[in-house]
Parts: C-alpha cells; sequence; structure tokens
C-alpha cells in the first residue's frame, strides 16, 4: 500500500510534466493563426524526428502503450524497461506536439505501468508482485491524463487485467486518488471540458440519441477497420522503412491542417468549444471525416500515441453533426446540439474501446454533468452492441493478434482462475519430429501411454496427431508429414488456462495430449498436458478408464 502511494505520486507528477510540455510546445510549434508553412512542415518534421527515435534507440515505444502494458502483464512477467518508459516520454512529447492525431492518454498508461515495474524491481518484489503493480501504475497514469479517478479504476480494472473483482482493487484505487490529487495540486480543479446545464427537453429525444448511437457504433467500426487494414499495409513494407513510416502520418496531417487547422493535435481546445452547442455543421462533419482517416493513418505508420483522445474528438463531432441536424428539424423538441456532442465522446468511445462502463463514468467525470447519463448510457449501449456484431476483436486485442500475441479475451475473462495448466504440464518432453517415420509415432504413443502427440520440431510446433488418423489412413501415410498434410490449425492451450479449457479442447478434438504454447507465438511449445495428469491431480489416477474420444 506504501508502494502504490510513491507510485501514486511518481506517475502524477511525470504525467503532469507530459501535459505541460506537449501542451506548450505544441503552442509553440503551430500557434493559432500562425503561418501556414508550420502546419504543413512541423507535423512532417516531428514524425521524421519521433520516427528515428523510435527505431532506433526505442522499439517498445511503438503504439499506443495499451496493448505493450498488457503485453507486460500477461506475457513478460511485469517487466518494462526504463528505457522504455523514457522513450516513451521523449517520443511521444515530440510526435505528439508536433500535431498528429493521436492522444497522451495511452501513452500515459504505458508510462504509469512502466514506473511500476521499474519501482518494484528496485524494491526487489517477487515478479508475481512486480505485475500486481502494474494496474496500480496505469490506474494512477489515467486519473491524472484525463482527471477521471474513478473511470481510471475501472479501465485499469475492465480493460488491463478484465477482472472487476481483482485482488489489487484496493492499491488502483489509492494510487489512482493519489495521482489524482497531485494533477489537483498542480494544475487546479478544473474538469477537463466545461458543458453547460443539460436537461430533456421531449423524450422524443431518446430516439435521437439511439441514432446517434447507431451513428457512433458504425463510425468505431469503421475507425478500428481502417486501423487494422493500414497497420498491415505498413507492415508489409521493408523493415529497413520503419524509421520512414511514420513521416506518412505526419506528410496527412500537414495537408489536412493547411486547409483546416482545427485537425491538429487531440484538439481539446475545439472538443470544449463543440460541446458549448455553438458551431458550423459543416465544419464539425468535416472535422469527424478528417480524424477519422487521420488517427488509423498516424497510428498505423508507427508513430507514438494513443487513440483515447482522438476517439473523444470524433464522437464530439458526430454528436454535434446529428445535434445540429435534429435541432434544425425539431427545435422545439431538441436540447441543444452540445448536448449530443458530450453523448457522441461517450458512444465513440464505447464502440471503438469496447469498454462501455468505463466510457459512461469517464463521460461524466470529465464534464461532472450527472443529468446526461441515461441518454448516455443509451447511446453506449447501442454503439457497443454494433461495434461487437460487425468486429468481433475488440481493438487492443486486435493489435495483439496482429503481433502474434493471444491476450486473454473478454469472453474468456475467467480463464485465470483455478487450478491452471502450468500447475500440472510436462515441460521436459518434444515432439514427434516433422519427417519421422509413422513407426516413430507409434513408438511415442506407446512410449507415453497415449493415443495423441505434437508434431514439429524443437523450435516451432506444427500440429498435433492422434493414433486413430495412422489406423484409419488410406493410402498408410510413411512419414508424421503425411497425417498433418494440408492442416493449419491444432487444438493448444496457454500456460495460464484452467485445467477445464484443457479439458474442453481435448473433448473437442478427440485428443488426450494438448500442447502449452506461448501466448506470444503459438508455435513455440513450451511443454503438454495430459489427460493422465489432470486426471492425477483431481485424484483419478491414469487407470480411470476414461480416454478421450477418436
Amino acid at each position: 500500500m506504501l508502494l502504490s502511494l510513491v507510485i501514486g505520486v511518481i506517475v502524477g507528477l511525470t504525467v503532469v510534466a507530459f501535459i505541460l510540455l506537449t501542451g506548450r510546445l505544441a503552442a509553440r510549434m503551430y500557434p493559432p493563426g500562425g503561418a501556414a508553412w508550420r502546419r504543413i512542415l512541423v507535423p512532417v518534421m516531428g514524425t521524421l524526428v519521433s520516427g528515428f527515435l523510435l527505431a532506433r534507440y526505442f522499439p517498445n515505444a511503438r503504439g499506443s502503450g495499451i496493448p505493450q502494458a498488457k503485453f507486460a502483464l500477461f506475457i513478460q512477467e511485469g517487466y518494462i524497461s526504463l528505457r522504455t518508459v523514457v522513450g516513451k516520454f521523449l517520443c511521444c512529447s515530440i510526435s505528439l506536439a508536433s500535431g498528429i492525431a493521436l492522444g497522451r492518454e495511452g501513452p500515459s498508461v504505458q508510462i504509469g505501468a512502466g514506473i511500476a515495474s521499474v519501482l518494484g524491481r528496485r524494491f526487489g518484489l517477487t515478479k508475481a508482485s512486480v505485475k500486481a503493480l502494474l494496474p496500480v501504475g496505469c490506474s494512477a497514469a489515467l486519473a491524472a491524463a484525463f482527471n477521471t479517478p474513478i473511470a481510471a479504476v475501472l479501465f485499469s480494472l475492465e480493460e488491463i487485467l478484465g477482472d472487476l473483482h481483482a485482488p489489487v482493487l484496493g492499491s488502483v484505487v489509492l494510487s489512482s486518488a493519489t495521482s489524482w490529487m497531485v494533477l489537483h495540486l498542480i494544475l487546479g480543479d478544473q474538469p477537463l471540458f466545461h458543458t453547460p446545464a443539460w436537461q430533456l427537453v421531449n423524450p422524443v429525444e431518446f430516439a435521437i440519441y439511439a441514432v446517434l448511437g447507431v451513428v457512433g457504433g458504425l463510425a468505431s467500426v469503421c475507425f478500428v477497420k481502417l486501423l487494422l487494414r493500414l497497420r498491415v499495409l505498413f507492415r508489409s513494407f521493408p523493415p529497413s522503412t520503419v524509421w520512414l513510416q511514420p513521416v506518412a502520418g505526419g506528410v496527412l496531417m500537414g495537408v489536412f491542417g493547411l486547409f483546416v487547422p482545427e485537425v491538429l493535435g487531440v484538439g481539446y481546445e475545439y472538443v470544449d468549444h463543440v460541446l458549448g452547442g455553438d458551431f458550423p455543421v459543416k465544419t464539425v462533419a468535416l472535422l469527424a471525416v478528417m480524424k477519422l482517416i487521420a488517427t488509423p493513418a498516424c497510428y498505423s505508420s508507427g508513430n507514438a500515441g494513443g487513440i483515447f483522445g482522438p476517439s473523444l474528438f470524433i464522437g464530439a463531432m458526430i454528436g454535434g453533426t446529428v445535434g445540429s441536424i435534429a435541432h434544425a428539424s425539431l427545435p422545439h423538441l431538441t436540447a441543444n446540439p452540445g448536448a449530443y456532442a458530450l453523448v457522441g465522446m461517450g458512444a465513440a468511445f464505447a464502440g471503438i474501446v469496447r469498454t462501455p462502463l468505463t466510457s459512461v463514468i469517464m463521460i461524466f467525470e470529465m464534464t461532472r454533468d450527472y443529468s446526461i447519463i441515461v441518454p448516455l448510457m443509451i447511446s453506449n449501449l447501442i454503439s457497443f452492441f454494433i461495434s461487437q456484431q460487425l468486429q468481433r476483436e475488440p481493438i487492443y486485442e486486435a493489435l495483439a493478434l496482429q503481433e502474434g500475441v493471444y491476450l486473454p479475451t473478454g469472453e474468456s475473462r475467467d480463464e485465470l482462475t483455478g487450478i491452471r495448466v502450468r500447475e500440472v504440464m510436462q515441460t521436459s518432453v518434444a515432439p514427434v519430429p516433422i519427417d519421422a517415420k509413422v513407426d516413430i509415432a507409434k513408438q511415442r504413443f506407446e512410449q507415453e501411454k497415449c493415443t495423441s502427440w505434437p508434431v514439429g520440431n524443437d523450435s516451432f510446433l506444427q500440429g498435433v496427431i492422434r493414433s486413430h488418423q495412422i489406423e484409419t489412413s488410406n493410402p498408410p501415410p510413411a512419414t508424421v508429414r503425411d497425417l498433418i498434410a494440408g492442416k493449419r490449425s491444432y487444438p493448444y492451450v496457454h500456460a495460464d488456462h484452467p485445467l477445464s479449457y484443457a479439458l474442453e479442447q481435448m473433448r473437442h478434438n478427440g485428443v488426450d495430449v494438448v500442447p502449452v504454447v506461448s501466448r506470444a507465438n503459438i508455435h513455440e511449445m513450451k511443454g503438454v498436458v495430459t489427460l493422465k495428469g489432470i486426471l492425477s491431480t483431481y485424484g483419478l489416477g491414469g487407470d480411470s478408464g476414461l480416454t478421450a474420444s477418436p
């Protein structure tokens, strides 16, 4: 608990410095009303410098920071280097101050998690304790970056850990509150956005908020799909161009900023203006489309920055557009367009980030307007549902899959409870060589007293074979390779899966041995879990008569 307080103070101070540095640098680089050449040159030069630093010195500082924090938690035993923390701070300060369409909240989360990891290791804590500190640092960072201590706690538990009842809840709350107090002592007690008082004019508005939820959900799907596809495109380029790729985002921002300066940066100042309700609807609609294109381009090209802030900006512009149209059509039945901009922020955040509970609380804390909660819940739920149906993987899980990393999914948050595979797995085993004769596989079955076994070599798993395949193949196979020819998928489990999941994999695939693989690479075998071993763990022994169905 004492360390949680220390983390809260240090992370709070770091994030405040991050906010002040990026804001003041941006004001100097492209001041309002400045020369047009600045709006072109600054984003290009900023992304060029940060791109070189990322490629040459800080390769782990790319991206938003949320997936990287989850990688550290679930794969790297809570390890984030001090070099990565410094690189994230430096590169994000340069790129965000140059005006690219990314936000500071995601990077703040990785910085906070990194500070917690470094402090935990310096204090000599165990790997398990260091892992437990990561959500503590994440919560402290988000509380200071967004000025939302409650939402920071919820996000750390809902998205980072995936467990709202995690045993670190007390530490997460403590660090969030401490960081928030540091923010207020330095920057004062002001909400991130200022909104006029809202009240429901007519029940007809609920239908309009539902329409806003639909539009927000569809826009969220477009955003995520565009980002993922652009990322595949940039990853297909030669590795030698990695340092130059971020400039593509800078060039696009320069072109957009030349004609519409409001698109530069995260745009919180203009969001505050839109929430007031006095804005040209054409400009707001254009900004929504521009940011919807610019943010995926900036992120996918390899810049350091997050998607939290841009998702709020996009939502505000979409909400302002829908609200303006509704108010122009039904002036006596609808509220000020600014109210719809506020709800649109939550709808876009819920659809893109897929944390509906956090998004509701976050918008409430940022504006301190409780009266908007019900419309916000309606739009958020609809946006979340549409996004979930049209884009099955949430954005952070999809980004992890592109890296070949298999994080615990939202549908399997109970995976980390009960007896785990790692407690019964066999590690000193090797797969049957892919080019081995079938007789070698039969000998392995007899030796291990099983009916199935992994196939591959010491560094690359390629499949799982069964004795039933050998007996029923026509013509008889000559080598093991013939048994898995044309098969790309195979059953596997991760070390942190429960034994119940391993049994389900055995039942579904008709095997009694399942390889245990790395979450970072499903072709890297860590060991095997056997039906005999699971039965022994539950005191049933290997002679219970239970076998996997062929």
